[in-house]
């Protein structure tokens, strides 16, 4: 069984490509990036694919049996149409099988929703495609927080519109194991899974951070608007209305989702603590 994996040399991409290696062995798996010296050390097979150019993916799916899309970073709008390109070629080349890395959120109602709504609608592609499928709905990744700690500890506090609302944080490592498994196990064909962890506060995000980094961080919550302007001040109209709207998907529920990890994976999924143990580890 071949498997290749889109947008390999990112980090969700490289977590899945390694859990695979492990899983089935370093010959089966194919990797697939936009430059392909940047997947080189993932120490699998590597092929060229831009999501722009379906030519790529003609070429890059030959004699793959599962492939995983990674969603695309792009413009909501231009990101369904390079999907359809892997879509389109994947059933073209013979692949049996798909596994879409999805997200959860509110399809409507926040600044984050248009982007919702595009992957809802590569999900239908994905259902529509007469291909074996499963979807993955990804919850918010920790790595990004923990990222961030140093601009945290400086201010003293997290900040954001969240106030009591829960995430039920996960982690590109967790992701990786549990795609891997999606991808080789027909048991989870047709399904549809909120890959997520245990629903925590942005007060509880703080206090596990502190007890894992040893640092003394509070939480302070502000109104949605006040959040929305300081992070376009800071990032841009783009990026800082996308931020700011998932953390009132947060503020609102649309992140706190029951858990499908252990049906996907057949493991538990870690807990914060031991995501941020795992993450404090490898750096």
């Amino acid at each position: 069984m071949k498997i290749a994996v889109t947008s390999a040399s990112g980090h969700l991409g490289a977590s899945i490509v390694k859990h695979l290696r492990t899983l089935i062995g370093n010959e089966n798996v194919i990797a697939i990036a936009r430059t392909v010296e940047k997947a080189k050390h993932l120490g699998v097979e590597v092929r060229k694919g831009d999501y722009n150019n379906r030519a790529d993916f003609d070429l890059a799916l030959q004699g793959v049996d599962a492939v995983l899309l990674v969603s695309g970073m792009d413009e909501p709008q231009k990101r369904i149409e390079q999907h359809r390109n892997v879509i389109e070629a994947a059933k073209s080349a013979g692949v049996q099988k798909i596994v879409y890395t999805s997200i959860v959120g509110a399809e409507e109602n926040n600044a984050f929703s248009p982007i919702v709504q595009t992957n809802r609608q590569t999900e239908r592609d994905v259902q529509e495609s007469g291909l074996d499928y499963v979807i993955g709905r990804n919850g918010i990744y920790i790595e990004p927080d923990l990222e961030y700690l140093e601009t945290y500890i400086k201010d003293g506090e997290i900040r954001n519109c969240a106030g009591e609302g829960k995430c039920t944080y996960t982690s590109r490592q967790e992701l990786g194991y549990a795609y891997a498994k999606m991808l080789i196990e027909d048991q989870h064909n047709g399904s549809i899974y909120n890959l997520v962890g245990q629903g925590i506060t942005q007060s509880e995000l703080a206090a596990a951070i502190n007890a894992v980094f040893d640092t003394n961080l509070v939480y302070n919550s502000v109104s949605i608007e006040e959040y929305a302007a300081e992070r376009k001040a800071a990032l841009g109209d783009f990026f800082g209305t996308i931020i700011a709207g998932i953390y009132e998907g947060i503020r609102n529920g649309a992140n706190d989702v029951p858990s499908d990890y252990q049906k996907a994976s057949g493991r538990n999924h870690v807990s914060a603590v031991e995501m941020m143990k795992n993450f404090k580890n490898q750096q």
